[in-house]
């Protein structure tokens, strides 16, 4: 039994193999013996298993594959459960071995039999969970069935259905209140109430309503649409925040990652990303949830003033830079699960292996070639067109001096300004954070491994611990801590959370479900 499991088993089962070995065997024994049934019998024994595999490649079945995650999308830590309904569209005989085909980060594929307690055009439907601590799009499926003839003799592989695509977004962080968000309203609103003496051109007015003073009556606008219309004293509109996301690799990347580039796994799903550019990503998704969540709207765009989520593949809609409500936090949620650093095409880079992801019908993509000059006068103009409309808030990698004096300017742009910039060395930052301090940003150098809500925190701080003498760092230390650390003379080193490693689970349970839908 050892000899015939070790034999190929792609067509012919260890039963199959079991009966040609018998087959020729007895055509041995004819020859020797001279007897004319053993000849017959090791014709037969040889024929049944060649009969069975002919049939196996001319009878291929049919069937129907559906998958559904729920949820759709998934958030890194969280688990995505798949249901897998199989059903055939004809009659099958023999049992056979169906296994979902996975990308290799989620371990081993789950395998199960078909059919399983149901009849012959019965539904099974199989259930298993995926877990993710790292964001992506991957394809699941298809599915590969080992089929085999009703007396179990030879095996014929077939792939069922097509793949289906999982997308795992980066998971926001909760944010305490800050200077963006504590000066407005319970409901995201700021009002603003309008200087004395306007001219009737600034002067809002709306239909008079009962109860309204007569003194508000504004006569001119009454004359001009036929009906008693009054002053709008107080206006109330929507506050407007800018986020900018660097997504250069020479900004994020350090050592052989920076100086070679990185490859792509086996199964063609990883990211050209880096640590720092992780935390980056993670603290862009989570400052966009904080914001949008109190009513705000967002500009999002890259340190070119393009969108940001323009070469993204997961983008829904990459080419819109504005974003707003549960619908904004989506759209960009789903935009940062597949966004990559742009290459340093002065470095050498390793060759790397196409994706096997399908790039969105929408989206093409940017060549790196293409891109425009960092902090340059596009993305200037752009800043200047939305002067005063709320905070600007940039997520940088390790800028150099040079481009820290090139995007100091842009702080009269924003009501307020916030820089965090992410290295692997934060203290090798001062100078670039001294200067835009100096232009009136609000800066400060976090580490990959820092707590983001503890670098959030240290906006809170007053005006003048943004002095450009308080070299103010957040690196590595204890999960959520929030306490001052030991640091050089004259700086402040805030506790800091590590970036859990990318680990993946996957199981499998299998139920059953007959036509009318009952297990």
């Amino acid at each position: 039994m050892q000899l015939l499991a070790r034999l190929p088993s792609r067509v012919l089962t260890p039963r199959g193999w079991g009966l040609v070995i018998a087959g020729v065997t007895a055509l041995l024994f004819a020859q020797f013996l001279g007897r004319r049934d053993l000849l017959y019998l090791g014709v037969l024994l040889i024929c049944l298993p060649l009969l069975s595999v002919l049939m196996l490649r001319l009878i291929k079945p049919r069937f129907t594959v559906e998958r559904k995650f729920a949820p759709q999308t998934m958030e890194t830590g969280f688990t995505s459960t798949v249901t897998l309904s199989v059903a055939a569209s004809g009659p099958v005989s023999g049992s056979m071995v169906m296994q979902e085909m996975l990308p290799a980060r989620f371990g081993e594929s789950p395998e199960f039999h078909y059919p399983s307690r149901l009849p012959t055009r019965g539904a099974s439907v199989y259930e298993y969970r995926l877990r993710s601590s790292g964001r992506g799009v991957f394809d699941v499926g298809p599915v590969t069935a080992a089929f085999t003839d009703p007396f179990g003799l030879g095996t014929s592989l077939h792939t069922l259905g097509g793949t289906d695509r999982l997308v795992v977004t980066p998971a926001p962080v909760e944010l305490p209140h800050s200077p963006l968000t504590g000066a407005r309203g319970a409901d995201g609103f700021a009002a603003t109430r309008r200087n004395a003496n306007p001219s009737d051109d600034d002067i809002m007015t709306r239909e008079y309503r009962p109860g309204d003073p007569m003194r508000r009556v504004h006569w001119a606008a009454t004359a001009r649409h036929n009906e008693l219309m009054v002053r709008q004293e107080e206006s109330v509109t929507t506050p407007e925040a800018t986020l900018i996301l660097e997504q250069r690799q020479i900004r994020y990347s350090s050592g052989v990652i920076g100086a070679f580039g990185a490859d792509l796994e086996d199964d063609g799903t990883s990211l050209r990303s880096a640590p720092g550019f992780e935390w980056a990503v993670i603290a862009a998704m989570s400052i966009t949830a904080h914001l949008l969540e109190r009513n705000y709207a967002l500009r999002f765009v890259d340190e070119t003033g393009a969108p940001a989520l323009q070469s993204s593949v997961s983008a829904p809609w990459p080419e819109d830079e504005e974003h707003a409500g549960q619908t904004g936090i989506h759209n960009v949620a789903e935009g940062l699960a597949a966004l990559e650093l742009f290459p340093d095409l002065s470095k050498r880079t390793t060759s790397r292996r196409h994706s096997r992801r399908s790039p969105s019908p929408v989206n093409t993509g940017t060549a790196p070639s293409a891109r425009r000059q960092p902090f340059g006068d596009p993305m200037m103009d752009k800043l200047a067109s939305y002067r005063n409309r709320g905070p600007l808030i940039a997520i940088l990698g390790a800028i150099t001096v040079a481009e820290a004096r090139d995007l100091a300017a842009a702080t009269e742009y924003g009501s307020t300004s916030f820089a965090i910039l992410v290295a692997d060395r934060p203290q090798d930052l001062h100078p670039v954070m001294e200067i835009l301090r100096a232009a009136g940003w609000h800066a400060v150098a976090v580490s990959p491994s820092a707590d983001l809500a503890a670098a959030w925190t240290y906006f809170d701080s007053p005006v003048g611990a943004s002095a450009s003498t308080a070299k103010t760092t957040v690196g590595a230390g204890a999960v959520g801590a929030n306490t001052v650390g030991a640091g050089a003379v004259g700086a402040h080193t805030v506790g800091a959370g590590t970036i859990k490693a990318d680990t993946v689970r996957g199981a499998v349970r299998s139920t059953t479900t007959s036509p009318g839908g009952q297990p």
